[in-house]
């Protein structure tokens, strides 16, 4: 363990039992208690302390202690319908995985887009934030690195060398994936845990269900439009290839593909599923003013999806299934766990006033609108740089709530902008996985990707500002 580790693993603890032994009440004793948690929380996930889902956990054990909620009503947050829509999407992008599907339709965007330097890099980056939209940010960004890696490889061991062209191409295929990586998963609900966080604590807390397709109306076009300012951003001014020619790309896609073979039948089947929930999430609400007493939600599609994998047999005669339980050794359920502890410490939050008493504080204050979001984007975007989005989601986003109420805006106009905003770090290599992992392959220095990526920071932020002034409040 490194050493501020070491030094977090003590230090949550120390400030846990300092806050809840104060000699003088701040909010309420409930109050306080919830926020010496809060504490022990926050400093682990920071530091890493202990795994950020193992922290998660501790609401389960000090909330009842401290008498703030019973262990049933804290256990309720980690079997949220919230959590059930993300296992679901969590095991499609399994099924997805195992039949290697995902690398199929990632070779194929690529072989569309063409095979000029700059159009490869292009079919990198939209791939990519397509596998996002529906797997995880680490799973696409670990499929499409190999592939990327051997066309650079072509670039490296042809006549002229490893030219500065060819490095700036290499600079761009790799920070466009992880970019595109984090921008990709903002598109969906399932796309990227901030998202479900925000989707739990409004469904949760204040009754407010956002559909699949009303999150991909906003999320897809601001998506798109981050994966083309990356795009124009690496390509034609930080890192541009002029004069590079290459055909060889062409070939390496090709003999991919080739070792692919052509489409199986259990490709098949995992795509007529994967379609058929998609068409579910989208034409949801139409079939339930067709049929209402079906009452269809986004969570019973999922599941449905989830059980159909692994109970639909691909072959009956052998008892063969896309899917067996053992396949789920590889879930993600330590993300599902930090979920659950993310919904208990803003219910935690909400039944000890903390909410109320930052929403009270804010209202009395002479604090314009506008400022407020500016900072709080801001604020989010760049703490995301330094500790996990999730963690930090969960943590902020019943604040955020707060302070929304205070200033009597609808809480959904300052929580989209800000829960956006934590994934929307693309500047050092241990903000978020995709950013670590294309690190990892050599051909980038953090100066490079920090550059860059303050750049996109800062447009980032802009474009977050004039979602909450005008597209949110037209949306929702």
């Amino acid at each position: 363990m490194h050493t501020s580790g070491k030094l977090g693993l003590v230090l949550g603890p120390v400030l846990f039992l300092i806050g809840s032994n104060l000699p003088f009440v701040m909010v309420s004793e409930q109050g306080d208690a919830v926020i010496a948690v809060a504490l022990w929380m926050v400093v682990w996930w920071i530091t890493d302390a202990v795994s950020i889902s193992v922290t998660a956990l501790l609401p389960l054990i000090l909330f009842p202690l401290l008498k703030i909620m019973p262990v049933a009503d804290v256990g309720a947050n980690y079997g949220s319908p919230i959590i059930f829509l993300f296992f679901g999407g969590f095991v499609m992008a399994l099924a997805l995985e195992k039949v290697k599907l995902h690398k199929r339709i990632a070779l194929n965007i690529i072989r569309i887009t063409g095979t000029t330097p700059n159009k490869v890099v292009l079919g990198f980056m939209i791939a990519t934030a397509t596998l996002s939209m529906w797997i995880s940010n680490t799973a696409s960004t670990v499929v499409m690195l190999p592939i990327a890696m051997s066309v650079i490889g072509l670039l490296i061991h042809d006549k002229d060398g490893f030219t500065k062209n060819d490095r700036n191409f290499a600079l761009c295929v790799m920070l466009g994936i992880a970019f595109s990586a984090n921008a990709g998963g903002i598109a969906t609900v399932i796309g990227t845990p901030p998202n479900s966080v925000l989707i739990g604590l409004l469904e949760n807390e204040y009754g407010i269900q956002i559909s699949f397709v009303k999150w991909m109306v906003m999320g897809v076009p601001f998506s798109a439009l981050m994966i083309a300012i990356s795009y124009g951003v690496l390509t034609q001014w930080m890192f541009p290839n002029k004069g590079l020619h290459f055909n060889a790309s062409k070939q390496v896609i090709a003999s991919e593909l080739d070792k692919l073979g052509p489409m199986t039948g259990k490709e098949k089947m995992v795509l007529g599923i994967f379609g058929v929930t998609v068409f579910l999430w989208i034409f949801r609400t139409l079939i339930n003013a067709i049929f209402p007493e079906l009452g269809l939600s986004d969570t019973i599609i999922s599941m449905m999806a989830a059980i159909a994998l692994f109970a639909l047999p691909y072959n009956w005669a052998k008892g063969d299934f896309i899917l067996q339980w053992q396949d789920t050794s590889k879930l993600a359920w330590g993300i599902l766990i930090l979920f659950g502890g993310g919904l208990a410490l803003a219910k935690g939050m909400t039944v000890s006033g903390i909410v109320d008493l930052v929403a009270n504080a804010i209202a009395m204050s002479e604090i314009s609108i506008l400022f407020t979001a500016i900072l709080l984007i801001a604020l989010m975007l760049f703490m995301t740089e330094l500790m996990s989005n999730v963690a930090l989601v969960a943590v902020l986003a019943p604040v955020v709530a707060g302070i929304a109420i205070g200033l009597e805006v609808p809480i959904l106009y300052l929580l989209i902008p800000v829960t956006l905003a934590s994934s929307c770090a693309f500047m050092l290599p241990m903000a978020t996985p995709p950013n670590a992992i294309v690190f990892a392959s050599g051909h980038i220095k953090v100066h490079q990707m920090a550059r860059a990526g303050l750049v996109l920071n800062l447009i980032a932020v802009c474009l977050l500002i004039v979602m909450f002034q005008y597209v949110v409040p037209f949306l929702f």
